[in-house]
This record gives structure tokens, sequence and C-alpha cells, in this order.
């Protein structure tokens, strides 16, 4: 099972959407813990929703997006956009390790420390989820929250933006790009994910059908690089699948 804590309603597409249809196609189980409901997002221009409105209407673009990849699990944690490195570390940790006890992934996927983009929110849920995952397997941590559960690798998306690379050789010779999944079967349901995103549409425009779309003849959509961040290591690098080197993914 591969388990993904994220900060918003569409990091799931941008980051691995294609990765999450391929497990999901080859029946690996795959989750999805995301701490808002993006409320601080925009609401399209012109808008679409009102600021009222919009938290709701994301988290229906983003159960919408989550069909559409084989994202089977959800769990939405309702804390404020924007403000998510306000959240209480006791507090945050507690759910997580909840979350990660009962469903028992062998893959948890979280954000860098840089947050990728440097966003203040992927920073924050990085930092919570790599206090969970820890605390997740030690049996002195909260028993009350269930069995202790040791996740087995934890990844972070490469060291790259959307555009960076537009071939598979210029992904591999890229450094921290440890795992390099071929997306190409699944470029429709990825574009299909983020175009559920109506709200975010300047952003996905912006990042995914603009200029870096063009300059790479389209397959920025091909490819989805991630690195390892600890836990058991893949047999080569860049190995083609999150679970390399590991058994039993569902």
């Amino acid at each position: 099972m591969l388990v993904s804590i994220l900060a918003h309603p569409d990091d799931e597409s941008f980051m691995l959407a294609s990765t999450a249809a391929r497990l999901a196609d080859a029946g690996t189980t795959v989750g999805l813990i995301c701490a808002t409901r993006g409320q601080a997002g925009s609401a399209g221009d012109p808008p679409l929703v009102s600021r009222d409105a919009l938290p709701a209407v994301r988290e229906r673009e983003l159960r919408d997006a989550c069909a559409i990849l084989g994202i089977e699990l959800l769990a939405l944690l309702d804390h404020q956009d924007k403000h998510l490195h306000e959240a209480d570390p006791d507090a945050m940790r507690e759910v997580l390790v909840a979350h990660i006890r009962r469903q028992r992934p062998t893959v948890v996927l979280s954000f860098d420390p840089k947050g990728v983009s440097g966003h203040a929110d992927h920073q924050a849920i990085g930092r919570f989820a790599h206090d969970a995952v820890v605390a997740a397997a030690d049996a002195r941590y909260a028993p009350h929250l269930g069995a202790p559960h040791a996740v087995r690798r934890m990844v972070w998306p490469a060291p790259l933006l959307p555009g960076d690379a537009a071939t598979r050789d210029e992904f591999a010779a890229h450094w921290g790009v440890d795992y390099l999944i071929d997306g190409r079967a699944y470029r429709d349901r990825k574009v299909a994910a983020l175009r559920t995103h109506r709200t975010q549409h300047r952003s996905v425009d912006r990042e995914w059908f603009g200029e870096a779309h063009a300059r790479t003849g389209g397959t920025i959509l091909d490819w989805e690089a991630f690195r390892h961040a600890w836990g058991e290591p893949p047999p080569t690098i860049p190995a083609d699948d999150l679970f390399a080197g590991l058994d039993d993914p569902a």
C-alpha cells in the first residue's frame, strides 16, 4: 500500500497522478491524507465560486480526481490552508499515526524539506509526515492508537519542477531522481485529474499546459520522478516503481 500525506487538493494530481493510476491498476491500494481543503487557493479567474463555497468545491474536485486516479482511501484533516505550519505538532502526530497504524502502508510519500516550491504548507506537512512515520513504528508512542507499524520506505518528489526535464535520459541524469515512473499510458487520466481542479485552472495551465508543455513537446506529462528519502533503497537507480525491491505492495 502507498499512502501520500499532502497539503492541498491538487497536490495529488501535480505530484503522482500517473503513479497512483498505475499502482491502482496493478492492484496496489493507494491512499491519500490531505491536510487542508485549499480554502486560501484560487476560486478561478473569473471566479467560478464564492470564497465561502470554495472549500466544499475543492473537496469535490479532489474526490473526483481521486476517483479518476484510483486513489481508494481519502482522509481530509480540515486544517487551514496557508496556516498549516501553525498546527499543533503533538495533535498532528497523533492523527497521522492513527491513520498510518490503521492503514499500514509499505511506502509513504510526502514533501521534501524544501516543499518542492518553497510553499510553507508543503514544508509543514513534510515535517509532520516524517515525524508521524517514525512515531508510528515506536511501540512506546500512544499504544491506544493501535499496534506499531514500520513503514519500509519514504519517498519525496524529486528536486525538479515540471518542465525541468523532457526525456527519460534527462530525468535519469538529474541528481535525486531515484524513482522514475513511466506515465505515458496514463497521460489521459493525468490530464483529466488535473483538469478536474477547475478552480485552480490558472496554476494547472501555467505549470502543465503553458511554456513548459511547448518546450518539452508535451513530454512534461509523461514521467513522474521521486527521490528516496529513507528506508530500504531501490535495487537500481532510477527504479521504475516506488515498490522496487519490496515484496507485497498491496
